[in-house]
């Protein structure tokens, strides 16, 4: 029994030695939960209802030249409701008014917001939604409203907005102003100068704010402050003038309606400045209709064709290798490389000709046999003189997407024996249309190569903070002569009645340019499938180049027409005369220069005139008209006039009282 009653005592106090450890286990946890891992729960805990959110800034705005928008930053609210926040004497004295204002605000029945609010109310709940997508004058007002202007605590007012971005032009230009979107992984897509200019300048930093977790997986912003205030964007200005490019935008769209086109671009740029005015991208839909799929002006790199012959042509005439008198035989059209063949559009050739008129014939045999034969031995020395002039670089647009030109080297893969023949009058050569139109602003603006640019300045509300000049690629691209050699033989493709462009010509307005018609997939062996893509490019007033111009439009149906002087060259020649019409056209005059005796005498003798005190009529015989009025009238006296010129006859004859005149009649001559 004494055994019995021992073991039953050691067996309590094991039992209570382990309570004890068990106790001080506890103990031991809840203070190393309290004192070491407690600020690690407490985080925890926090996460699960409350989160710092990111507040997205208001985006600098996208201005054309002249101030119009071209993309704009708009704040859209959405208004909710804390039905538990609100005192129920706030609530029963305000509750009616607040939803007589609502209801002539959106246009619905009062009643229809007094249930919402009273059923948010029966239900506790504290993030009912009251309007979406409310513009900022209207969120303005409705925090003044009855309850709401309370404040979030008194009133239940909550606010949340994003920014949507909006263009004003619609679809047009909609490629060229672009946009800049980021996915949830924190990829950036940037597009046309909205994208181009996002990071640097439009953007904005973005700030935060704190909310709480609520009912059903919502979150209810917490305080009135956000943390981190967001920054707003800075405001861009571009160089686009709407004027012109809705102009461009319709010539095009016009043209590859009528010709069927698959997709065509223009470009207009102001010579001297580099300045993009307009940028017009257009593709076809399988419906049939236009709209602006991508940038083909900036990034499309093709074979430019015969506006290449340029190129060639200046190359050529650098070297000396031929002048513009020189002849060459087109050889019935055709002209043999090896085994290939270069062919003339013309069957049977153009005979012999001058470089000047082959260039306004736009004779392909000529220019080969001119490149072939002259560089041949030494094809890198062409070659050479095409890198000199920059085309092998792209322009460093800040537009991303721009295309890679090809040109080749010997040696390079590629390059045959057939291949200076070829790159002569385009082939083997590959540019976008913005970079051939660079090049053809050079011609114009008498050798300085100058950066296409569509940024003019950076603002920050009505504040500069910086300006954009233009930038030169290259001085001077070749010689002057080179030059007035190259501006006379662009002008003779329109003026000349032979050359490809004459149909453009017009007496009152000159332009200047070369058309041009490629073979889009020349290996084809089926006629059928043969596609072309037709350009001009040029400049205008040929004599004094304010703008130079490239339109470019991609397989137009063959039966309507196809080459660069039908499809393109119109569009370019109504754009010309459209633009120049309504640029203002300013001429200076230093009058200070300006000497005519005559005048200063009849001036003099009508001050003298006047200086005098008449009692009776002077002799006004031999004044200007307009001198002697003036006289007469100032002396009381009524004057009719007959004529124009001077002063011939005057019916009330000089030294008559002035007193006895009512009216006098002058006859002029």
């Amino acid at each position: 029994m004494a055994i019995t009653e021992k073991n039953i005592m050691n067996r309590l106090y094991l039992v209570a030695g382990g309570l004890l450890v068990l106790a001080i286990a506890v103990v031991v946890k809840l203070v190393d939960i309290q004192m070491v891992e407690g600020e690690k729960y407490k985080e925890l805990a926090l996460s699960q209802t409350e989160k710092m959110f990111t507040i997205e800034p208001n985006r600098g705005n996208l201005y054309s030249e002249d101030g119009s928008l071209l993309a704009a930053s708009v704040p859209k609210y959405e208004i909710r409701f804390d039905a538990q926040t609100v005192s129920q004497e706030n609530f029963q004295d305000n509750v009616a008014a607040l939803s007589d204002s609502l209801g002539v605000l959106f246009n619905r029945p009062s009643s229809y917001y007094r249930q919402l609010f009273r059923k948010a109310r029966a239900n506790g709940n504290r993030y009912k939604l009251v309007a979406r997508n409310v513009g900022y004058l209207d969120y303005v007002r409705i925090k003044q409203f009855p309850l709401f202007n309370l404040g979030p605590y008194k009133g239940g007012f909550i606010e949340t907005h994003r920014v949507v971005r909006e263009y004003p032009l619609g679809k047009m230009a909609a490629r060229s102003i672009g946009y800049e979107r980021v996915d949830e992984n924190g990829y950036y897509t940037r597009v046309g100068l909205d994208g181009a200019f996002g990071e640097s300048y439009l953007r904005g930093k973005e700030g935060k704010r704190l909310k709480q977790k609520i009912a059903k997986g919502q979150w209810k912003p917490v305080g009135l402050d956000n943390i981190v205030e967001p920054q707003d964007g800075l405001d861009v200005v571009s160089t686009i003038d709407i004027n012109i490019q809705d102009i461009a935008h319709h010539e095009l769209l016009r043209q590859l309606e009528k010709y069927k086109a698959d997709h065509g671009c223009v470009v207009v740029m102001e010579t001297k400045t580099g300045e993009i005015k307009a940028i017009s991208n257009l593709g076809r839909t399988s419906e049939g209709k236009y709209y602006e799929k991508l940038n083909y002006a900036v990034g499309e790199s093709h074979e430019p064709g015969s506006t290449f012959k340029l190129m060639s042509l200046v190359a050529a005439l650098e070297d000396k290798v031929v002048d513009t008198s020189t002849v060459i035989d087109t050889e019935k059209g055709r002209y043999r490389i090896y085994d290939g063949v270069v062919k003339d559009t013309k069957w049977g050739g153009y005979g012999k000709i001058t470089l000047s008129k082959a260039f306004a014939v736009s004779s392909n045999t000529a220019f080969a046999r001119i490149i072939n034969k002259n560089y041949k031995e030494q094809p890198e020395k062409f070659v050479n003189r095409l890198m000199n002039m920059g085309l092998h670089k792209k322009l460093d647009l800040p537009i991303i997407g721009e295309g890679d030109p090809v040109i080749r080297y010997p040696g390079d893969k590629g390059w045959s024996g057939i291949s200076l023949g070829w790159m002569s009058h385009g082939y083997e050569v590959s540019l976008t249309p913005i970079q051939t139109l660079a090049f053809y602003n050079a011609i114009a603006n008498d050798g300085e190569y100058v950066k296409p640019r569509l940024i003019q300045e950076v603002r920050e509300g009505n504040k500069v903070l910086k300006r954009f000049d233009k930038e030169v690629l290259n001085s001077s691209i070749c010689s002057k002569e080179t030059v007035k050699k190259a501006q006379q033989l662009l002008k003779d493709v329109v003026e000349k009645d032979y050359g490809t462009g004459h149909r453009m010509y017009s007496k009152n307005f000159s332009m200047a340019g070369k058309t041009g018609t490629t073979q889009k997939n020349y290996v084809e062996k089926n006629p059928d499938k043969l596609a072309y893509i037709s350009s001009f490019a040029g400049y205008f007033p040929a004599d004094n180049p304010k703008y130079s111009c490239i339109v470019v439009i991609h397989e137009p149906d063959k039966e309507e027409g196809y080459y660069g002087a039908d499809v393109s060259g119109p569009v370019f020649k109504s754009m010309a005369q459209k633009i120049h019409a309504i640029s203002p056209m300013v001429d200076e005059v230093d009058i200070k220069t300006i000497e005519d005796k005559d005048l200063e005498k009849q001036y003099q003798q009508y001050y003298a005139q006047v200086q005098k005190k008449y009692n009776t009529v002077p002799n006004v015989k031999g004044m200007s008209g307009m001198d002697a009025v003036s006289l007469l009238e100032n002396l009381g006296i009524e004057v009719e006039v007959h004529g124009n010129g001077k002063v011939k006859n005057q019916s009330v004859n000089q030294g008559t009282n002035i007193k006895q005149v009512k009216k006098i009649v002058l006859q002029l001559s």
